[in-house]
C-alpha cells in the first residue's frame, strides 16, 4: 500500500469514527468555526494542574476538520499544556507548508497524514480549526 493511500485511510477512519466525541463534564468549552465552508466544532478541555486530563469535541464539518479534531484529541490527551503547544506548532507548520523541504516531525506521529493539506490552501483552515480552538480552551482554562 502506498503511503498516501494509508494516510488517506487514517483520515477517513477518524472522520467515520471520531475519537473523543462528546463533552467533558465541567470542562472549559470553546467554539471553533470556519466561515468559509460552515465547519464548526465545540471543544471541551479539563486540566489537572498543567496536564490535559480530558478533551472531547462535537460538531459538523468536512472529513479533514473532523479527522483533525479527532486525531488532535488523541495526541494531546495526557500531555502538558507546553507539549500540546509544541504539537500545535509542529502541526501548523506541517499543514501550512512552513516545514516544506524538511521531513515531517516524527513527534507528530499519525498527524503527519495531514502533510498534503499544504498543497490546498483553502483546506488549511479545516485542518487547523480544532487546533486553534484547543489553544483558546487551554488559555481560558489557565485563567
Amino acid at each position: 500500500m502506498d503511503l498516501g493511500a494509508l494516510y488517506e485511510e487514517v483520515i477517513l477512519d477518524h472522520n467515520r469514527s471520531p475519537r473523543n466525541w462528546g463533552e467533558v463534564p465541567g470542562g472549559t468549552s470553546v467554539e471553533g468555526r470556519n466561515p468559509l465552508c460552515g465547519d464548526r466544532i465545540s471543544l471541551s478541555v479539563r486540566l489537572d494542574g498543567d496536564t490535559i486530563a480530558d478533551v472531547r469535541f462535537t460538531g459538523e464539518g468536512c472529513a479533514i476538520s473532523k479527522a483533525s479534531a479527532s486525531m488532535m484529541t488523541q495526541a494531546i490527551k495526557g500531555k502538558t499544556t507546553a507539549e500540546a503547544e509544541a504539537l500545535f506548532t509542529g502541526f501548523h507548520d506541517l499543514v501550512t507548508g512552513q516545514a516544506a523541504g524538511s521531513p515531517p516531525d516524527k513527534a507528530l506521529g499519525s498527524l503527519r497524514a495531514f502533510a498534503g493539506v499544504a498543497r490546498f490552501p483553502t483546506r488549511v483552515k479545516c485542518a487547523t480549526m480544532a487546533w486553534h480552538a484547543m489553544r483558546e480552551a487551554l488559555e481560558r482554562s489557565r485563567v
